[in-house]
């Protein structure tokens, strides 16, 4: 059975430097009829489990630890019995959310997470957050880039522990350096590709 990637849009709230905002969040999920990896975890278990099904999940990736992102990685992590994986230098920003405990598993670049027959490989892109990751799946044609590149450019970047000028040099060398043709699956709104966005930016 060959690895798929499905979807779901789980509704919230983000908070960062004293604002919340109401937000719509994408969530990730990527196996077979057996296994699979959540990316982020944000507003809702039950929506979560509801993609998952009765598949095994081997690991829950964080793409950047915003709250709108990690919110409901611990309690995935009860329901599940599975790791929660985070870039370490995002550390400061998982602690505005969860005081008490941390996540499983350090990711870094280059690792490669194996699931339902297919590979993820790990792109520290940071800039939106310090341990910002994209998951590259390129037997899939695709690429989750959480909040680093969405429909329509860059990722936002003028709250705490984030940076412009960073974030425009992740996307140049790690994102398009990728095939046009790749599927961009973001953390927010609609699906892009790396062709598209490459013309946007540097169009």
């Amino acid at each position: 059975m060959s690895a798929r990637v499905d979807h779901t849009v789980t509704s919230g709230t983000f908070s960062l430097d004293g604002e919340t905002f109401e937000v719509d969040n994408n969530v990730w999920v990527i196996g077979d009829d057996t296994e699979c990896i959540v990316v982020d975890a944000p507003h809702s278990v039950e929506d979560i489990l509801a993609v998952v099904g009765e598949r095994k999940v081997r690991a829950i990736v964080c793409t950047h630890a915003h709250d709108d992102h990690v919110r409901v990685a611990p309690a995935l992590r009860v329901a599940t019995v599975a790791p929660i994986l985070l870039h370490p230098a995002d550390r400061p920003l998982w602690e505005l959310t969860h005081t008490d405990e941390l996540w499983d598993v350090d990711l870094h670049d280059g690792q490669e997470l194996s699931v339902g027959g297919t590979v993820l490989r790990v792109l520290h892109t940071p800039g939106h957050a310090p341990g910002a990751v994209c998951l590259y799946a390129e037997e899939l044609g695709c690429v989750f880039t959480g909040d680093t590149l969405f429909h329509g450019g860059p990722g936002a970047t003028g709250r705490s522990f984030s940076d412009a000028d960073v974030i425009v040099t992740s996307i140049r060398a790690r994102l398009f350096s990728l095939p046009d043709g790749t599927v961009v699956h973001t953390g927010h709104g609609d699906d892009t590709t790396i062709g598209a966005e490459r013309a946007r930016l540097d169009g």
